[in-house]
């Protein structure tokens, strides 16, 4: 009966809302054997810092949760499994006049529905450079800045966001674009635009876990309804990456104050039925908990020596 009223209402399926990425992580760790929930940041306000200037006539840098491809950590290619060796855990900057091969092998994006083949969707430096030559914006900074990946709260606010702030300072940045991938990216990078806002950069997040990016706080948040590794726009899909990065400018210029959440209007597919796989234990065997389980196991210990190295 209730499907039939749908059908006549025209309303769309209730998995085909935002994914619940905060409750899906917690129940996953507590499914492999992680008891003690994990403390999402939680803000109720947010600073706010308006434009100074029009953005043709701004310096726009990009702060990324990917990192530089390095050859000897491993598996980073397309399709990679985890890859908790490719970590990085200080904040790093690249050359925006040089090309860079930027990967995602080392944080949990969806292994499912995306393969990780286009940097286009995680980095929209290309993007940033046409809507530059277009006028669209004053200029791309001479750096673009990589944000580490960790659970820790006080690490990225009391250590990383302040030193993205001292280097987008050095290149006297006006915007700062942020783009996160994986569940814990998008905390990151809340709590870096917080920083950066908070001492007179306007930021905008282009993301695709609503919720613990307003959970956070975040100033100003494009929103697609992606799987996560897409948060600059469709693979192979130029248009897609265009309209993505525009929409985000959009919402710099546009917002009227803090915690401002603009919907991108593009779908990854029809039916929606994506959102009903990433991290799901309604879908897992008991087997393959524990499987994840001696493998997270596994890739902690790589992690721990990386940061004691």
């Amino acid at each position: 009966m209730i499907d039939n009223l749908d059908e006549q209402l025209g309303f769309a399926p209730d998995y085909d809302s935002p994914v619940p990425y905060m409750k899906r992580t917690r129940d996953y760790y507590t499914a492999i054997g992680y008891t003690t929930p994990y403390r999402w940041a939680h803000y109720l306000e947010a600073p706010f810092q308006p434009l100074k200037k029009p953005l043709a006539q701004s310096r726009v840098t990009i702060i990324t949760t990917a990192a530089p491809y390095d050859p000897a950590k491993g598996d980073q290619g397309p399709g990679a499994k985890y890859n908790g060796g490719a970590k990085f855990y200080q904040v790093y900057d690249g050359d925006t006049t040089k090309q860079h091969d930027l990967r995602i092998s080392h944080i949990g994006y969806d292994r499912i529905h995306t393969t990780a083949e286009d940097s286009g969707t995680w980095f929209p430096l290309p993007q940033l450079i046409k809507a530059k030559d277009k006028g669209r914006i004053g200029e791309v900074a001479p750096r673009f800045f990589g944000a580490p990946t960790n659970r820790s709260h006080r690490v990225t606010v009391e250590t990383d966001a302040p030193e993205i702030l001292k280097r987008c300072r050095e290149d006297k940045v006006d915007v700062a674009v942020l783009v996160p991938n994986c569940p814990v990216c998008h905390q990151t990078t809340a709590l870096v635009a917080r920083h950066l806002e908070a001492n007179g950069i306007p930021t905008v997040i282009m993301g695709c876990a609503k919720d613990i990016i307003e959970h956070a706080a975040a100033p100003r948040f494009l929103f697609s309804d992606f799987p996560l590794g897409n948060s600059a726009g469709k693979p192979h899909d130029v248009e897609s990456q265009a309209l993505t990065l525009e929409l985000a400018l959009r919402v710099l210029e546009s917002a009227p104050g803090p915690r401002t959440t603009m919907q991108s209007p593009l779908r990854w597919n029809a039916d929606g039925k994506w959102k009903l796989d990433y991290n799901n234990i309604e879908t897992m065997s008991a087997e393959e908990l524990e499987k994840r389980r001696r493998e997270f196991d596994k890739q902690k210990e790589i992690a721990r020596g990386l940061r004691v190295a």
